[in-house]
């Protein structure tokens, strides 16, 4: 799932928002719930990982499987960054209690591509198109597994 463009400006907003997107597709998805379970996980330290990224996650138990949303932020959103940039590619990451090692494993390899990626933020930036973000990201995906 992606939104290519934030409307939102600030943190919770743009927390709010994307959690709203998920329940337009999901309807097992508790908003109030989910929401402010977003805002705990916030609260226990940024998930801003540098590089214009953040990955703001947490576990529902009303999920069976993990769902991943990226939203794309244009004008950027202060998520509290160790590098004081602003974060343009919000990963959310929503996964189940029962799997926490699926859970692991799908932040590590966000944060991986985001890593040897260098110039993901700005290619998903100039994105349109939801279509166009996607392909960004696999072709970025296909050189790392070469």
């Amino acid at each position: 799932m992606i939104i290519p463009e934030l409307e939102s400006r600030n943190r919770d907003d743009a927390l709010r928002e994307m959690v709203s997107y998920l329940k337009s597709k999901n309807k097992d998805i508790k908003e109030n719930e989910l929401f402010e379970k977003l805002l705990q996980r916030e609260k226990l330290g940024s998930t801003a990982i540098g590089e214009g990224v953040a990955i703001p996650h947490c576990k529902s138990k009303n999920l069976k499987n993990s769902i991943l949303l990226l939203a794309v932020s244009k004008e950027g959103i202060d998520f509290n960054s160790l590098d004081n940039k602003l974060s343009h590619a919000l990963f959310l990451v929503v996964s189940s209690p029962d799997n926490p090692s699926l859970n692991l494993q799908i932040l590590a390899g966000i944060a991986h591509i985001v890593r040897k990626a260098k110039s993901l933020t700005k290619k998903i930036q100039s994105a349109e198109t939801r279509r166009e973000i996607l392909d960004i990201i696999r072709e970025e995906e296909e050189k790392l597994n070469v």
